[in-house]
Formats: C-alpha cells, structure tokens, sequence
C-alpha cells in the first residue's frame, strides 16, 4: 500500500506552483508537520518563490502549548521574524489589517473529527474574514483520526451556535478538513475563493494507525490517536462538573469525581450493554484543572472494537449513570465557556437544551439516539458531494 501524503506533503512534493510568486500567510500549529516532521512554516518557507509573510495560530496557540480556554496573545517568530497572529482570545478571526497585502492564505490544520474541536470554526471564520479582504485562501488536507465512514450526535439547532459549534455538524461528522471547508463555503454561502489540496492515499475506512503518519498532539490533551477516539463523546464531560480526565495522561479516557464510587458505576454502565468498550473502575488525582489534588472515583474508557464504539452515546450513558448515583452533587457546568456567558456549557456542547432535558426528565438514551437517526440521515446526503475520497 502506498503511504499516505497529508496535503502538506502533497503541496510540497508535487504542486509547489502553487504558491510560487505569492505572498502568503499560513495558519497552521504544531501538527502541521510533513511525514519527516518538517514544520509546515520550515516547508512552505522553503518552496522555491514562496514568500511567507506572516502566521496565524488557533486554539492553544502555535506551539499547541496553552490550555483549554485560555486566550492566546500574537507574538512574532523568532525564526522567522514575521508576525504571529492569535486566532483565539481577543478576535477569533483575521481583521483586513492582518490581510493586508497576502496574495493566498493557506491552511494546515490537524483536526480530530468532532464538532466541538474548535479548529474547523477557526477555518470558517478565516474564510470568511478572506471572502470579504478578497484573499483566497488554500486548505491542505488531513486525515480524520476517526476515519471517514461513520457520523453519530444531533446536529445542533442554530440558535444555540457558539465556537464549540458554529454551524450545524454531527458531534462525529466523518469529514476531514478539506471537506468540511468544501461544505461549510458552499452550505453556508461563505463565499470564500476556496482551493483544497487533498491528501494522497488516504481512504475513509482508515484510522490513525493505517496512515503511517506521526501523530503530534494538535492540542495538549490530545496526546494520542486513543484520545482522539473517544472524543466525540469525552468532551461533554466538560459541560460537567465531573473531571474529564484533564490532569492524568489519559484526558477524556478517565471521567470522574470525588462524589462518585467508580466500581458501582462501572457495573451501572456495564449492564447497559453498549458496543465496542470495557468500562474500568478507577481511581485519579488531577494534577491541574478541575477536583485539582481531589482523589476522583470513576471509569476509564476502553475501547475494544472501535468499528462498534459509539463515543457520543457512551458519554452521555455515563453522564446519565453518574448523575443517577449522586444526585445531589452532580451538577451542570456554569457559564462562561467558549466566549459564550448566557447558556449552559452542556447545551452548547449538545446544540441545544434537548438532551440535557431529555437527560433530566429520566429520558432513555435509546430514545435519544432515535432522535437523531433522521438528522443524521440528512447530513450524510448533504455531505455527500464534498466527500474527496472513497
């Protein structure tokens, strides 16, 4: 099988035209890297009449080194010499000012999959800040962790838009990045001069481990492929006030609290059948974020068969058992969260206050999940013309 060449490597190796005589700006982090772990800035910069102009950074800021929320501030390159622009803090999009003068804005962006994973919105806002200063913008291409064949979750009522879920995606949309600016300029009219440089070799039925590519954490609690497996469904624990494992070397793997007794909800989660997983019962000590220094009772997340795991309704089981066991010290996150300070961080994270509702009336999770069948039947139609790859 021939290896698989994320779009970075694509650009490089057989389209460096493409961006010879342009001045440009990349916004890209740490996992922007080649199969040689270049960094993207090193390989762009070093294509024969490209001129790189200046950076951009999303979420957690170029090196990927700042925390879950925790606004971002521009700086320069010392490498380089040239402007670093925060896309995550104070403005969420590039003004005209920092436009000024780019002839192409490329993208290299290592997502994870899920809609909450705030690098796709980051990517939409930029396409549209460049529709309107007239800058076309170039998306390399990369694989979906998760692969590209399965979708699960709602998809999210538009009122309840916010940077965890600008528009309306699956919780797991089985898209890569590609794709997904391909769908969101023309579904959502971003009106963006758009060019997508794909991948070569890649297929949706792969995971992580059939690329044969590096895996550098795109954030810092995205430390392997496993996390980013489990995601989908990890991060509603942030809407919580369960840990999501921030502070132990297994985030989103590891869920709990001090209130809770994690063998009992393991054997609660375990009766419930679900698909593709092993619940553990453990015991932690966050070393930094929520119930920091606080020994936490809980479960780790196994998963066994990650054809059949389902994350997002195996987290909301396990939100729905931990809410069960300890009724009178679970409790929903407050606001703020994602720039947002009216609504519920939960019902940002679902799309809406369906769910949390629904889990608060005693709802089944099966009834749930029927809920969403028919959206999700939808959205695999309308994704189906911007799908890059078999």
């Amino acid at each position: 099988m021939a290896p698989v060449l994320s779009g970075l490597d694509v650009l490089c190796r057989r389209l460096p035209a493409l961006l010879r005589g342009r001045r440009v700006g990349l916004l890209c982090h740490q996992a922007s890297v080649t199969r040689d772990l270049e960094q993207a800035a090193e390989a762009i910069g070093g294509l024969r009449g490209a001129r790189l102009r200046c950076l951009f950074a999303p979420e957690h800021g170029l090196a990927g080194a700042a925390q879950d929320h925790a606004a971002v501030g521009g700086e320069r390159d010392a490498l380089r010499g040239i402007a670093v622009h925060s896309l995550y803090g104070r403005r969420l999009a590039p003004d005209p000012r920092m436009l000024t003068g780019l002839d192409a804005l490329v993208v290299d962006l290592q997502d994870v999959g899920a809609r909450y994973y705030t690098f796709v919105w980051t990517l939409a806002l930029a396409m549209r800040a460049c529709a309107d200063a007239g800058v076309p913008v170039i998306v390399l291409d990369r694989p979906n962790p998760l692969g590209g064949e399965r979708m699960e979750g709602n998809l999210p009522d538009p009122r309840f838009a916010s940077f965890v879920g600008l528009y309306p995606l699956p919780a797991r949309h089985g898209m890569t990045i590609a794709e997904l600016a391909a769908y969101l300029n023309e579904t959502h009219a971003l009106g963006c001069d758009l060019t997508v440089v794909p991948m070569q070799g890649w297929r949706r039925a792969m995971r992580w481990e059939d690329t044969g590519l590096p895996w550098v954490p795109p954030s810092p609690n995205m430390p392997a492929p496993d996390t980013a497996r489990v995601y989908p469904g990890g991060c509603l624990i942030e809407g919580t006030n369960l840990s999501e494992g921030r502070g132990t070397t297994r985030p989103f793997e590891c869920c709990g609290a001090p209130f809770l007794d994690g063998s009992a909800l393991a054997r609660a989660l375990g009766r419930r059948g679900l698909p593709g997983l092993r619940f553990r019962p453990i015991a932690f000590e966050p070393t930094f974020h929520k119930w920091k220094g606080r020994r936490c009772g809980g479960v780790q997340v196994h998963v066994t068969d990650a054809e059949r795991f389902r994350p997002f309704a195996t987290y909301l089981a396990l939100i729905i058992e931990a809410r069960r066991q300890a009724p009178r010290h679970f409790r929903w996150r407050r606001p703020p969260y994602e720039f947002e300070r009216r609504r519920l961080p939960i019902d940002l994270l679902c799309g809406g206050d369906g769910i949390r509702r629904a889990i608060e009336r005693g709802g089944s999770l099966a009834r749930l999940e029927a809920t969403w069948r028919p959206e999700l039947a939808r959205f695999a139609r309308a994704r189906r013309p911007y799908l890059l790859y078999s």
